[in-house]
């Protein structure tokens, strides 16, 4: 993490986003960062030459090709060797790589023949486009070349791991078997800086998360797409800088249909590995976001055409990260979305940390800990929308369907409350459940939650995480019968928050 071009992109971040977002946002921020960089220990190794070898004799009978295609444009001749060599070195061998270049100057293409020359490689095909027409354009002629199975798209100056198309074709493998043919495949991923070999700030993605994906691009690197989706959807133009993201959202909607009900999860793979290396040198936007800032706009505006075609009364603007979104629906989001059952908030203790809200499959609470002024590190993911399996009942709205349903479980008839909260530095009414007649320590709130996001999701819902609407909740004295029965049955967490007090 010591190289010198990261801490010199940090010092740039933190300036930038202190012109943009302030004085006491930039001071978390770059609190957050220094907090983060002394606690990371990630280290990437590659995968040995006999494991790399049996990967290569375990997949040597599948017949799919994966047609990498780049577009280059006056591309450092290091860095494409280096980008090419990534690519011979898988240990799946069914890849073709179409270069297109757009660029003036002859680099690319005497690189690229010299390789092929010298190699008597067949799998790379290089073209010349006759203009630069743009990254969209460009990346289009190279994919109307493509003659494989799956069409993936890879940066002129970055790196695949070795192993990146073995665990992409394992993959598809396991899914044909179960009946499905995926749409799309994704990687988690990590930056390098070459100057001293390092690798940083790994991302793990998870599986695909809906509202995540309204909020920011985190599939981005490494996808791939069945082939014949890819060709028919292509990049467009008006989204370049963002063209990946406006894929994306558009592959979704094409697999969700008009509802947006259901689960995408095999169609949609995610491999959880980092398989994926995204070069950070001066020029490039893993090393300075605001290089391209063009293309953070270009993103807000695939995300708003997203909505619109999807008929959503919704502003989508900036969030205080560049590359990250924020849709307010207007007038409720339980109005506009008719596939979300559930939306619930944060719920903070009397120390500005996170003690309830989002759940994960164990009914553990998202976060948890994380300070307030806090974003979630470098994918700011504790600061954006997401759908998770549930939240805390304190913090919570259901839409109308659901409510005898959380009368069933709960016990008490479902009543709402007013509280404010800053929604985009601007303070708005929430309503939430009144939950005031419930006796429950943590443990109890969880179990609440679970069983609501279960039932909600069991009727096809989804179940919304909103940091922005949050509560605080601070210890209260207890009377002597309480004091008794907490005694005996309360956990470890039964006075970190249990009362709501607004």
């Amino acid at each position: 993490m010591g190289n010198k071009i990261f801490k010199i992109s940090n010092f740039t971040k933190t300036v930038n986003y202190l012109k943009k977002n302030g004085v006491r946002h930039a001071y978390y921020a770059a609190r957050e960062r220094i907090e983060e960089e002394r606690k990371a220990d990630y280290f990437y190794r590659e995968p040995s030459a006999d494991t790399l070898e049996e990967q290569h004799a375990e997949t040597a009978g599948y017949s799919e090709i994966f047609s990498i295609v780049v577009p280059a444009y006056e591309t450092d001749e290091r860095f494409l060797r280096e980008m090419i060599d990534s690519v011979r070195r898988q240990s799946y061998p069914g890849w073709e790589l179409i270069i297109v270049d757009a660029g003036k100057s002859e680099t690319v293409e005497k690189t690229v023949r010299d390789i092929t020359d010298t190699a008597g490689e067949k799998r790379i095909r290089y073209s010349r486009l006759a203009e630069n027409k743009g990254i969209s354009d460009n990346t289009n002629a190279g994919i109307g070349q493509a003659a494989g199975d799956y069409i993936a798209l890879l940066d002129h100056d970055d790196l695949l791991a070795p192993d990146a198309l073995y665990y992409m074709i394992k993959e598809i493998h396991n899914a044909k078997q179960q009946g499905v043919i995926p749409a799309l495949l994704y990687t988690d991923e990590d930056k390098y800086e070459s100057n001293n070999e390092s690798y940083f700030t790994p991302h793990r993605k998870g599986k695909l998360n809906l509202d995540l994906i309204l909020s920011n691009n985190y599939i981005c690197h490494f996808t791939a797409v069945e082939a014949k989706l890819m060709k028919s959807l292509q990049l467009r133009r008006e989204f370049d800088g963002a063209q990946d993201y406006d894929l994306v959202l558009r592959v979704i909607e094409r697999l969700y249909g008009p509802n947006m009900r259901g689960d995408l999860n095999k169609q949609v793979i995610h491999i959880p590995k980092v398989l994926y290396h995204w070069r950070c040198h001066a020029d490039s936007t893993a090393a300075n976001t605001a290089s391209k800032s063009y293309a953070y706009e270009a993103g807000k505006a695939a995300l708003a055409d997203f909505c619109n075609r999807r008929g959503w009364h919704v502003l989508v603007g900036n969030s205080l990260h560049l590359g990250f979104y924020d849709i307010t629906y207007l007038p409720d989001i339980l109005t506009v979305r008719e596939d979300i059952g559930i939306v619930g908030g944060r719920i903070l203790d009397s120390h500005g940390r996170i003690c309830g809200g989002g759940m994960d499959d164990n009914g553990s609470c998202l976060y948890k800990g994380l300070y307030k002024e806090y974003s979630g590190g470098y994918t700011h993911r504790a600061s954006l929308k997401q759908d998770v399996v549930a939240v805390d009942p304190r913090c919570m709205q259901i839409r109308p369907e659901l409510r005898e349903i959380f009368t069933q479980i709960t016990g008490i008839p479902y009543e709402e409350k007013t509280i404010r909260c800053k929604v985009g530095g601007v303070s708005v009414a929430v309503r939430i459940a009144d939950v005031s007649r419930l006796i429950c320590d943590d443990a109890g709130y969880r179990k609440l939650g679970m069983e609501l996001g279960k039932a909600a999701a069991s009727l096809g819902y989804r179940v919304l995480w909103d940091p922005q609407i949050t509560i605080t909740v601070r210890r209260n004295k207890r009377t002597q019968a309480e004091r008794v029965w907490y005694g005996r049955y309360g956990t470890k967490d039964t006075f970190d928050c249990r009362d709501s007090e607004l």
